[in-house]
């Protein structure tokens, strides 16, 4: 399984939303700015994160985006499985899939795979955007704040 673009900077933009919420509403165009990443494609994961409650908009000359919850209570899992599905190695272990595939009740690899997708949601549940702001934050602080893309 690899992820996709949408939910690798769906992830940084998050961070960057969720290091910068103390300053208000944040524009698109500052995450754009300071992740190097197209604006254009922020709003389409914007959308998503949105339509997903993980963040909310304000309209407006003055608006942008704010965490929908504090970062500590957003888990890397909520984000990715907004933007990319489910995390799993295989599509037949998805709940719902197991009839896709002829073999599925004779699989003899599919423990395998439950359990990479297990591992995988366990620990992408238990880390949050408060963890990697802290990580974010001290790597600033350690490095004469040098700013680093997330």
């Amino acid at each position: 399984m690899k992820l996709s673009t949408k939910g690798k900077y769906g992830l940084e933009a998050m961070v960057d939303l969720a290091v910068h919420t103390s300053e208000g509403p944040i524009s698109l165009k500052s995450i754009s700015a300071r992740q190097n990443l197209p604006e254009n494609y922020l709003e389409q994961i914007f959308l998503v994160l949105r339509r997903s409650e993980l963040v909310s908009s304000i309209r407006g000359a003055q608006g942008g985006y704010l965490l929908a919850k504090p970062a500590e209570k957003i888990s890397v899992l909520e984000v990715l499985n907004a933007l990319e599905g489910p995390l799993a190695p295989v599509s037949c272990i998805i709940e719902g899939n197991s009839g896709t595939c002829a073999r599925y009740a004779r699989c003899a690899s599919r423990t395998l795979w439950e359990k990479v997708k297990a591992l995988l949601d366990t620990t992408a549940s238990s880390i949050t955007l408060g963890e990697l702001v802290d990580k974010y934050r001290a790597a600033n602080q350690a490095d004469n704040q040098i700013e680093y893309y997330i």
